[in-house]
């Protein structure tokens, strides 16, 4: 069976100053712009059709995520599982919950990217390969796990062989640009889509993979966050680009295989994890250790806490939509939260599949979600991000100890 591909971009962008999300900093309004934002659609033709949207954004609430999914659904006639919207991660982007008509703005440039790259779809043949890049550092005391793949799929045209896209997954958090930036950027991934479009010559794609313990091994900054102390972290004022030239030697190096898989399809299916919530007095330690390192006022968390405790309420709970997205031999499988690394490589191991990429910030962004070693390191990734989001998660505390083993059964299972 032949295989159709369409694709289009779009600026989103924002006009004017924004609110920018992803430090906790007294004043996030944005003081002009880096590089512009993006929003990129892929429509493929196999089986069925199906669409994998990339956007520059840190994530959008999941609500927002999937009314966006159901208008480009309508665009193609297909339901909403067969679009996955995929989130760059970056720190350098407004909120689009918060910043007024922002959402609505670019929600309209998206569904019109989407319908252009369906309209303009070619026979294509695609070249799949894993190369491998020292992008990325994992910033958790004591764990030098990363997932190292550059996961690479060249899609060029049938009757020509000109390349008519590069579709990379990468793994290491859109924070090159730390706390004391406030231009508006797609951080690295703005510099390793012009780096690699000017040497291919055709549009680039970027996929954040499970970047949620993974910091970048570059990064530029008038200070040394929490996040980038130690010897394997390397600051530079070129930090951005070296970050893609790193990507663009692996991908110089790695031989492409000609796929003979011409299944294109997308599905989607659930899972509920629990969230046992502590007692008011683990309550109100957690909330002491957030102001005491991260100067986070804990105040409000509390507050819903005890209102929840006055309730009677003992556990929350979230459905889960696990997507997957085939496109030939490569794998994309995604889920709305900042999974730790360890997710996407035990489902590598787990399926005997390279190709096989679990990824976070898939469909909406939610919260951390951490590994059981995790749970004792404590800290912002296990506990203190709840301070700050709680609201936008509906859920005060992490997930079970034995939840982040329920997921990956999950995401194999149904693989």
């Amino acid at each position: 069976m032949s295989i159709r591909m369409g694709f289009a971009e779009t600026d989103i962008t924002p006009d004017g100053p924004v609110s920018l999300i992803g430090f906790y900093r007294e004043d996030d309004t944005s003081k002009g712009v880096l590089k512009p934002l993006m929003a990129q659609a892929a429509v493929w033709k196999g089986e069925e059709c199906c669409a994998l949207i990339a956007i520059d954004s840190i994530g959008f609430t999941v609500e927002l995520t999937n009314e966006l999914r159901d208008k480009c659904a309508d665009i193609l006639k297909v339901s909403r599982e067969k679009v996955m919207v995929c989130f760059s991660h970056t720190h350098a982007a407004p909120d689009a919950a918060a910043a007024e008509g922002y959402f609505e703005t670019i929600r309209e440039k998206i569904i019109t990217a989407v319908k252009n790259a369906a309209d303009n779809m070619e026979t294509v043949n695609l070249h799949s390969g894993n190369g491998k890049a020292d992008i990325g550092v994992n910033r958790r005391i004591g764990n030098n796990t990363v997932d190292d793949r550059i996961g690479i799929l060249k899609v060029s045209d049938e009757k020509t062989r000109k390349d008519k896209l590069l579709l990379l997954r990468v793994t290491a958090h859109g924070n090159v640009l730390k706390r004391d930036n406030l231009l508006v950027s797609p951080d690295y991934f703005g510099d390793v889509r012009d780096t690699l479009k000017e040497k291919y010559g055709c549009p680039v794609m970027v996929i954040q993979g499970a970047a949620g313990n993974i910091a970048p091994k570059y990064f530029c900054s008038e200070e040394t966050p929490v996040d980038a102390t130690g010897p394997e972290f390397i600051i530079s004022e070129n930090a951005l680009q070296l970050m893609a030239d790193e990507i663009c030697r692996s991908v110089e190096e790695t031989e492409l295989s000609d796929e003979n898989n011409t299944d294109i399809y997308a599905y989607s299916r659930e899972v509920i994890l629990s969230s046992r919530l502590p007692s008011m007095e683990r309550a109100k330690e957690i909330a002491d250790e957030a102001l005491k390192y991260c100067c986070i006022d804990g105040s409000e968390w509390l507050a819903e806490m005890e209102r929840l405790h006055e309730q009677g309420v003992e556990v929350q709970k979230d459905t889960v939509e696990i997507q997957y997205l085939n496109l030939g031999a490569f794998r994309l499988c995604g889920v709305p939260y900042e999974i730790m690394t360890e997710f996407a490589l035990a489902a590598e191991e787990g399926l005997q599949d390279e190709y096989f990429y679990l990824n976070g910030y898939t469909n909406g962004i939610l919260s951390y979600f951490p590994t059981k070693e995790e749970y004792d390191l404590g800290g912002y990734e296990v506990y203190w991000s709840l301070l700050i989001y709680y609201k936008s998660f509906n859920r005060v505390y992490p997930f079970d100890r034995e939840e982040a083993d329920r997921l990956v059964r999950a995401v194999i299972q149904n693989a």
